[in-house]
C-alpha cells in the first residue's frame, strides 16, 4: 500500500503512464490504482468517474500546450503580422512536437479529445482568442485590413487546420511540412495585409 498522501496531480501523472502503456481503450481506473498502490476507491475520491479522470489528463496536456503558446503573442516589440506568424508557427510546432516526442500519449489524446469535447472546445476557444487578439491589434494599428477579428480568427484557424488537427498527424511526418506550413502562413498574412 501507498505510504504517502495521494493527490489529484499524482493520479493524473499515473494515468498518463498507464494510458501510454495500454491505450485509452484498455486503461481502467483499477489499472491506475494498481500503479499507485491504492484501491480504486482512493482514485474515485479525487475523480468521480473514469471520464472525469480522462478529462483531467486532456486538460493537463492542453494546459502545457497553452503555456507554450502564450509567449508567442506577448512580445510587444513585434508587429501584429510578426506576432501572428509566431503564434501560428508555435501552434504548429507544439502540436507536431507532441505527436513526435510522445506518440503513445498523442494517440491517446486523439481518442480522448474526440470523447471529451468540453476540453477540446475550451482549447479551440483559447486558440481562437489568441488569434483574435492579434488580429484586433493588427486592424487597430493599420497592419491588417479592416475586418471582424472574430470572423477572421476563425478563418485563419480553418485555413490552418491541416497543421493543427490531430486527424492530420500522419502528414506531419513529411519533410516538407514546415515549408508547406510557412507557405500557408505567408498566404494568410498577405491576404490580411492592409492595402
Amino acid at each position: 500500500m501507498r505510504g504517502e498522501p495521494l493527490d489529484a496531480e499524482t493520479i493524473v501523472s499515473a494515468t498518463e503512464e498507464v494510458l501510454r502503456r495500454h491505450g485509452p481503450e484498455k486503461t481502467t481506473v483499477l489499472d491506475v490504482a494498481r500503479v499507485l498502490g491504492v484501491s480504486h476507491g482512493s482514485v474515485y475520491r479525487h475523480f468521480p468517474s473514469k471520464a472525469a479522470l480522462r478529462e483531467a489528463v486532456i486538460r493537463r496536456w492542453l494546459d502545457r500546450v497553452r503555456e507554450d503558446l502564450v509567449a508567442a503573442v506577448q512580445d510587444a516589440e513585434l508587429t501584429p503580422p510578426e506576432r501572428l506568424r509566431g503564434l501560428l508557427t508555435s501552434m504548429f510546432a507544439v502540436k507536431w512536437a507532441k505527436a513526435r516526442e510522445d506518440p503513445e500519449l498523442f494517440a491517446t489524446f486523439r481518442v480522448l479529445a474526440a470523447e471529451h469535447s468540453t476540453e477540446s472546445r475550451s482549447h479551440l476557444t483559447f486558440l481562437l482568442d489568441q488569434i483574435r487578439a492579434v488580429v484586433a491589434d493588427g486592424v487597430a494599428g493599420g497592419d491588417f485590413a479592416p475586418c471582424d477579428p472574430e470572423v477572421t480568427a476563425r478563418a485563419v484557424y480553418n485555413a490552418s487546420t491541416r497543421f493543427l488537427d490531430p486527424r492530420h498527424a500522419p502528414e506531419w511526418q513529411s519533410p516538407e511540412i514546415e515549408a508547406e506550413a510557412a507557405s500557408v502562413i505567408s498566404l494568410i498574412l498577405d491576404g490580411m495585409r492592409a492595402r
